[in-house]
């Protein structure tokens, strides 16, 4: 009896222990790893689809930066947004028809201002300027509406979580010890992280102009085509002239390479930031603990030539707040210090993220304080601060830096700015873009001349909008055969330039949920999707493949 007893307990335990551990394992049909925009439009896909799906989510916030900061939005030509994507930005429109949205402006004093176009379409029913935690309420509303599963500050294992067999990936695991298997996984993060671990192949930095036959790839030394770069000629050196006295910080005593080679470089990244100069909402910019004005004696020499746009990328929001962006040759932009991000361990990015955050931080406190900054600069900056009521877990500080690249596969078909220029034309559309190639500078050198500049900013406008193929957002059939990418999409570095807006991402995460679900309805792989049935099936959910001039 004792025995039976002992024995009774011990199954009673190993059962407890097994339903505890069946508690970290977590299947679905669609499996997403990412909290950014494309990570919530592919799960809404799939809940309306009817698969189940989880979001396994590294970020406990959702949206990544169309919740982030990035509210003054890159569309391009709006026409080519479509689907869930242009149901997001209805959305937006929705919350700012509603009186009660204006807390800190009246909407009349906002007006219907945008970029080439009203703010707030009435008869599109749309609107592409927002405050960060509109995006996110927005963001979390389609989640909650559509029933979806996500598991936040969940951070793949990148060492050993990833299971691949037979070219599948049968699952992953989180370093909080949680696996996740499913039928196809979608990589919708901005590193690309998931699509390496899987051992799909990828690039990092700027291809040569000869690898794809592309004119603006590559390094572009002597190339100015946003006026990003220093006007004047000014020395790089602590004392000015004195090559002895050593490079002021943040330039390069590397040569910038040979014109069109090829480089292992990124473009800069940075915060977007939410400002507001409204005297109720406004809190003072922090000076940072490790504080240090030596940082931004360039900017005091370009100021000192006479530059006086220091203002004029304070998109306007509404609410009386900003989308500050990146503007001239000395700016948010931390050109150079990213390099090795993409790569990097997660202690390594949380270490070059505090190093963005500190740069910027003190950036702004440097301009709004410093006494020899001109004091008409000087002293309208110090009526601008963070808005309090944005990022509030987070001091106000945006949660997303402005990952404008990382990893870019290198899958079925690689678009170049041959496809964006529409050189070619591309096979299996399934969704658009319009925006410029856009290349924020990506280094800081000293020219043979003896004088700072900025190299990498480019900014080259397609002639209408383009096509992105389906082979640019799924992997070589030989690499992994149920992983889908739609934001480190296979591309070259200048054409990325292109695809990487917040509404592309949104789209793509669309078409590639509406693929998954063919290829787990057909049980085939994601490259066997018949063609004409994604179209239709794209077509019926009003997605934008083609652009037809008339």
């Amino acid at each position: 009896m004792k025995l039976l007893k002992a024995l009774f307990y011990s199954l009673l335990i190993l059962f407890a222990s097994c339903k505890s551990q069946n508690k970290s394992v977590y299947k679905a049909d669609i499996i997403i790893y990412g909290g950014t925009s494309a990570a919530v439009i592919a799960a809404v896909e799939a809940a309306q689809s009817g698969k189940s799906v989880v979001v396994v989510s590294p970020d406990k916030h959702l949206g990544g930066l169309t919740a982030s900061g990035l509210g003054y939005t890159d569309t391009g030509n709006k026409a080519v947004i479509g689907g869930l994507s242009r149901d997001f930005y209805h959305r937006v429109w929705l919350h700012y028809n509603d009186s009660a949205a204006w807390k800190w402006q009246k909407q009349s004093e906002y007006g219907n201002r945008g970029q080439g176009t009203v703010a707030m379409d009435g008869e599109n029913r749309t609107m592409w300027i927002f405050e960060p935690h509109v995006a996110e309420k927005i963001f979390e509303d389609y989640i909650a509406e559509n029933n979806i599963r996500v598991l936040r500050n969940e951070w793949l294992n990148r060492d050993s979580g990833t299971v691949v067999s037979d070219g599948k990936i049968v699952s992953f695991a989180t370093l909080s010890g949680k696996t996740f298997s499913g039928k196809i996984f979608i990589d919708a993060t901005y590193e690309g992280d998931l699509m390496a671990a899987a051992g799909v192949s990828y690039h990092v930095g700027r291809e040569s102009t000869a690898q794809y036959n592309e004119q603006w790839n590559g390094v572009q030394t002597g190339v100015f085509q946003h006026g990003h770069h220093f006007k004047a000629n000014i020395s790089p050196y602590k004392i000015p002239g004195n090559p002895a006295s050593g490079l002021l910080p943040r330039i390069s005593a590397e040569p910038p390479g040979e014109y069109g080679a090829a480089d292992n470089k990124i473009q800069a990244y940075c915060y977007r930031m939410c400002m507001t100069n409204h005297p109720e909402n406004r809190v003072p910019f922090p000076k940072p603990a490790n504080y240090n004005p030596t940082q931004y004696e360039l900017l005091l020499r370009e100021f000192d030539t006479g530059r006086r746009d220091w203002f004029e990328k304070f998109d306007e929001i509404p609410n009386r707040k900003t989308d500050t962006n990146n503007h001239g040759a000395f700016s948010s932009d931390n050109i150079g210090m990213n390099y090795d991000y993409p790569e990097a361990s997660y202690q390594r990015r949380q270490e070059i993220l505090k190093e963005h955050q500190n740069y910027q931080m003190g950036l702004l406190w440097f301009v709004a304080n410093d006494p020899r900054v001109p004091e008409d600069i000087r002293t309208k900056m110090a009526t601008w601060g963070l808005a309090k009521d944005e990022f509030t877990d987070n001091d106000n500080w945006p949660h997303q830096i402005y990952v404008r690249e990382a990893r870019r596969m290198v899958g079925e078909y690689v678009t170049t700015e041959n496809d964006v220029l529409l050189k070619r034309e591309v096979p299996k559309p399934v969704g658009m873009g319009s925006y410029a190639m856009d290349s924020h500078n990506v280094q800081r050198y000293v020219t043979p001349e003896g004088f700072v500049q900025n190299e990498g900013d480019i900014g080259v406008h397609p002639p209408a909008p383009y096509s992105i193929s389906y082979g640019s957002i799924v992997p070589k059939k030989e690499e992994c055969t149920n992983l889908l990418v739609p934001v480190c999409v296979s591309s070259s570095h200048i054409a990325y330039g292109s695809i990487r807006m917040e509404p592309v991402f949104m789209i793509l995460g669309q078409s590639a949920t509406v693929a998954a679900c063919i290829a787990i309805d057909k049980n085939i792989a994601v490259q066997e999707v018949d063609y004409n049935e994604l179209k239709n099936a794209l077509d019926a959910k009003k997605q934008v493949l083609t652009w037809k001039n008339e």
